[in-house]
């Protein structure tokens, strides 16, 4: 494969389901659907760690959250640890990233050339009520997630609109020079992360009388394994929804923010097209984890459910198969090694041991037979969360709790959970085998307590993180959060 430049799209807190190529019936993405017809998508891709902080630091590294200790969103990479940021800029190529990184702060040498308007973890240190796990504490700024959810502006679709005009920008600059190796721009968007809400032009594409009710919502049909309650007791998200109409307004913002990012996508391969980088541009598009946005009366992310857990991943540009879709399982650590291999850099020396496979190799079936490990350590958990994917099962592992499993393809909605059935002692026993070959629980369980218990420590104790209160989400640079 010949090297190219390379355009990598992130947004935040997209769930696969919500995308047009990968079969909702709704929503709009016509732009990503586009970009999937002329290149490869993958129906099975993950995140490794389902929560902002973690999964953006093991993207950027290529390695697991327990192999770097970023466990949570009050733990943020802080350069420490070599990226494929560094690796392209001390080979010579200009690596540049506009708009969202959530590490620890610019002041960090995080890898990138430079970094435009990014957006990092509030004042270096985060969001350190998420670490109180034990127990996880009542988050009042959940309840934020329905009372703001409806039609309107907002400083995340403000703060899109920078990054893309941004963007569009800088490739119209580079469209005038003559870069010696190729580049990589990193362009990372927001939206659709909540607040809930859209502007007019992207919320009224969906009545809210017609969006789909969330799956498993009734108080009956609500899975009851001790993890999730206390998750719920903890992320009160759905106390906030007391009325329907509440619930349908939030899933229409949502929609409409997908809509929007779909629309920001477009701008940015308008703008290859009209500066002639098409066809010396690779283009990939992901999100950083899902949105569980209802379903099982689970609101936001953080738990190993597929809406939660499941990203989109699109490729397309030259020498990508067109209209491919590939259904090995994959994850972002694959990336690491994509990035690399798009722009013709072999791997480092230091880099060989790496989880990830370049994703045109998966998609040539170079790489079968594929596994995808996640796990999870921040807010709301009670005990450390570990998620196999191999083949159809998906295993999670909860250190101290009875484990799940679910056959994802006689059941890809995940209502059965196997491991209740005394016939599946096979498959469990085969699952958790894999699983500690990847990782023992209990030890990585105990190393994340350990570390979290240190830093609650550095910033006062339990007492004074909970007096401070939480935010609901990260400010845009130059705001303040806003406490609860």
């Amino acid at each position: 494969m010949r090297p190219t430049n390379l355009l990598f799209i992130m947004s935040d807190e997209h769930s696969r389901r919500v995308l047009g190529c990968h079969g909702h019936p709704m929503i709009k993405t016509p732009n990503l659907d586009k970009l999937a017809s002329r290149g490869l998508r993958f129906t099975d891709a993950y995140c490794n760690s389902p929560i902002c902080v973690p999964s953006r630091a093991s993207f950027h590294t290529g390695r697991y959250v327990h192999e770097i200790g970023f466990w949570d969103n009050a733990n943020p990479y802080d350069g420490s640890v070599p990226s494929w940021a560094h690796r392209l800029r001390a080979a010579g190529h200009r690596v540049d990233s506009i708009g969202k990184l959530h590490f620890r702060s610019a002041e960090d040498d995080n890898g990138f050339s430079k970094e435009h308007m990014p957006l990092h973890v509030v004042d270096g240190i985060g969001d350190p009520i998420g670490m109180l796990r034990d127990p996880p504490p009542r988050r009042q700024a959940a309840l934020r997630l329905a009372a703001d959810a409806g039609c309107g502006e907002s400083s995340y679709q403000d703060y899109d609109d920078r990054i893309t005009g941004a963007a569009e920008t800088w490739l119209s600059e580079r469209a005038k020079s003559k870069d010696a190796k190729p580049w990589v721009l990193f362009v990372s968007l927001v939206c659709p992360h909540f607040p809930l809400i859209a502007r007019p032009r992207w919320y009224n594409l969906y009545a809210e009388g017609k969006v789909p009710w969330p799956a498993l919502y009734a108080a009956e049909e609500r899975p009851h394994h001790p993890y999730l309650e206390a998750m719920r007791a903890c992320q009160i998200y759905d106390e906030g929804f007391d009325d329907n109409s509440k619930v349908r307004k939030a899933i229409a913002a949502y929609f409409g923010l997908v809509s929007f990012v779909d629309h920001n996508v477009g701008r940015l391969l308008q703008c290859l097209k009209a500066h002639d980088l098409a066809d010396t541009t690779r283009v990939i598009y992901s999100s950083d984890h899902g949105d569980n946005l209802g379903t099982r009366g689970l609101w936001g992310k953080s738990n190993m459910y597929e809406e939660s857990a499941g990203v989109p991943l699109i490729m397309a540009g030259p020498e990508v198969p067109a209209n491919v879709v590939c259904r090995d399982p994959v994850s972002l650590v694959d990336a690491y090694p994509t990035i690399l291999n798009c722009v013709g850099l072999p791997p480092h020396p230091d880099d060989r041991a790496l989880p990830g496979v370049p994703l045109l190799d998966v998609a040539a079936g170079k790489a079968r037979e594929r596994t995808v490990f996640g796990e999870y350590h921040a807010a709301g958990a009670v005990t450390g969360a570990f998620m196999l994917r191999k083949g159809k099962f998906k295993f999670v592992y909860y250190v101290g709790l009875t484990p799940q499993l679910f056959d994802l393809d006689s059941d890809p909605a995940e209502t059965r959970d196997l491991a209740q059935h005394g016939d599946c002692a096979d498959v469990l026993a085969d699952c958790e085998a894999s699983l500690r070959r990847y990782v023992d629980p209990q030890a990585v369980d105990a190393q994340a307590r350990h570390d979290q218990a240190a830093r609650i420590a550095e910033l006062g104790g339990r007492a004074a993180i909970l007096a401070k209160g939480s935010f609901g989400h990260s400010p845009v640079p130059g705001t303040k959060p806003i406490y609860n």
